[in-house]
């Protein structure tokens, strides 16, 4: 089931300078083969991947997938979405709290159990998010800092800041939200 977004998200959204029309002044040049982030449009795009996506912590995999999304929103580094039948479920536990995304509508989150360690909500659902991300409702998405996370193949490295899940591959020219400067 989905949702629609109330009149006070829609302010929210409202409020975003960068779009994906024009790219900022201090936005890197993509190189041939690469995508600028503040390409990507805003609301954001979601889009099918068949990419090959791993996710592991230390020699267990959590997920696997060429059946992914990846939401691509100005200025991130895509977030990649795993089908709920590609995870692993076992090692993930219902962990408190929610938080709140003027796209998508209410997170929930997991923890991830695996190999006697406790990763604390290092993973993320949206069970009713608003209709523009329907396709998403229960697919998982992981926070790339302790895991191991690959796309075909190329490890990907955390969006800065510690709340954001993208990753970075050198598919993607930046700089990316999070970084030091980089904002609205």
């Amino acid at each position: 089931m989905t949702q629609q977004p109330p009149p006070w998200v829609q302010a929210a959204r409202d409020q975003w300078t960068y779009r994906g029309t024009r790219r900022p002044p201090f936005a890197a040049i993509p190189r041939p083969g690469q995508e600028s982030v503040w390409d990507f449009p805003r609301p954001p795009l979601l889009r099918r991947t068949d990419a090959h996506l791993v996710v592991r912590r230390r020699d267990i995999v959590l997920a696997e997938t060429r059946r992914g999304f990846e939401v691509c929103e100005t200025g991130h580094p895509p977030t990649y979405y795993f089908p709920r039948e590609d995870v692993v479920i076992e090692h993930l536990a219902p962990a408190p709290g929610e938080s709140f995304c003027e796209w998508k509508g209410e997170a929930r989150y997991y923890d991830i159990v695996a190999g006697g360690h406790t990763l604390q909500r290092a993973a993320w659902t949206y069970v009713e998010p608003f209709a523009e991300f329907a396709d998403i409702a229960g697919a998982i998405a992981f926070m790339p800092g302790e895991l191991t996370c690959r796309v075909d193949d190329e490890p990907a490295v955390p969006q800065p800041g510690g709340f954001y899940g993208g990753w970075i591959t050198a598919r993607y020219a930046g700089p990316f939200k999070g970084e030091p400067g980089v904002s609205g």
